[in-house]
């Protein structure tokens, strides 16, 4: 039994977050699957998934984590929570050669996000992740169903919400420890970031149009081909792939060899075409041509 783990899944659920055991020192569910389900306590009717069985009895915390020591897993959906996750890069800082090494941490991508929207970093409550992110918690809107998102704000921010959860602080993995950074009081998701994360309508699906574009062969070829890997990303890698491919075309606005609002305005039409939003289409586009900018070499070192 650990009693710190004991207390934090305790204190959780007394703030109305309603809690999950997950594997000690470990971030997965320690709960059964539905192929392993024995059919009885909650189950006895049928099986329920990890979200249904999310408890703030303290009862029954007191009777799971009072022999193991399991990691606190607060489920978002249930608790009435948004948590954005701000992610670091793989290996970040470990290998100056690493493709990773310069990448943005997802707290500099949310910060400057803020910054070109025309809105402050929200106040609320921060936690420390075990890798050197950061968990940001915010009160579900009323009337909102929002889901999970995977780079629907930008490179290496999710979000969890319904069908979602986070580990809590006072666990800790072979990483580290997850601990409060800002104890500020838990803020209303600000109405800007609840229109990023609406799912939008569906789209009838058409053929890729884009501007007529001027500039060399290379760059307009260069253009067209990654606005078509745009139109045929992965709905959870959309925005991503979004950043990624306006990145690559970034070196040519640079050299002068198309103008940039070709390229913005084309991948802007193909990504809102793709389902996202044209806030967040407009942030991704302007960072990734930003960043390629600053970071190009000149045409014949390229």
């Amino acid at each position: 039994m650990s009693e710190h783990l004991l207390k934090a899944a305790l204190d959780a659920a007394e703030q109305g977050w309603a809690v999950i055991p997950l594997r000690p020192g470990d971030k997965r569910p320690a709960l059964h699957g539905e192929a392993s389900c024995p059919g009885i306590g909650d189950c006895a009717a049928s099986h329920r998934k990890w979200e249904q069985r999310a408890t703030t009895d303290p009862d029954r915390i007191r009777a799971a984590w009072s022999t193991i020591p399991f990691n606190v897993g607060i489920a978002t959906g249930p608790s009435g929570l948004v948590v954005i996750d701000l992610d670091m890069p793989k290996d970040k800082g470990k290998d100056k050669s690493n493709s990773n090494a310069d990448t943005p941490c997802g707290v500099t991508t949310f910060q400057a996000l803020c910054e070109r929207t025309g809105h402050p970093v929200p106040a609320t409550r921060a936690v420390r992740t075990a890798s050197g992110g950061r968990h940001l918690y915010f009160t579900a809107p009323a009337g909102v169903r929002l889901s999970n998102t995977a780079g629907t704000l930008g490179p290496l921010i999710d979000t969890r919400a319904h069908g979602g959860y986070v580990v809590g602080t006072g666990s800790s993995t072979s990483a580290g420890r997850y601990e409060v950074l800002d104890p500020a009081p838990v803020a209303l998701l600000p109405g800007w970031l609840v229109r990023l994360l609406q799912p939008n309508s569906p789209r009838k699906a058409g053929p890729l149009r884009l501007p007529a574009v001027s500039g060399s062969r290379a760059a307009q070829a260069a253009l067209e081909r990654e606005c078509a890997v745009v139109s045929g990303a992965p709905d959870k890698q959309r925005n991503n792939t979004l950043n990624r491919c306006a990145f690559k075309v970034g070196r040519f606005v640079a050299w002068g060899d198309i103008p940039r609002h070709v390229v913005e305005e084309a991948f802007q039409s193909v990504g809102e075409a793709r389902g996202l939003t044209a806030a967040e289409c407009r942030a991704t586009i302007r960072s990734a041509l930003d960043c390629s900018i600053r970071k190009v070499r000149p045409r014949d070192a390229a």
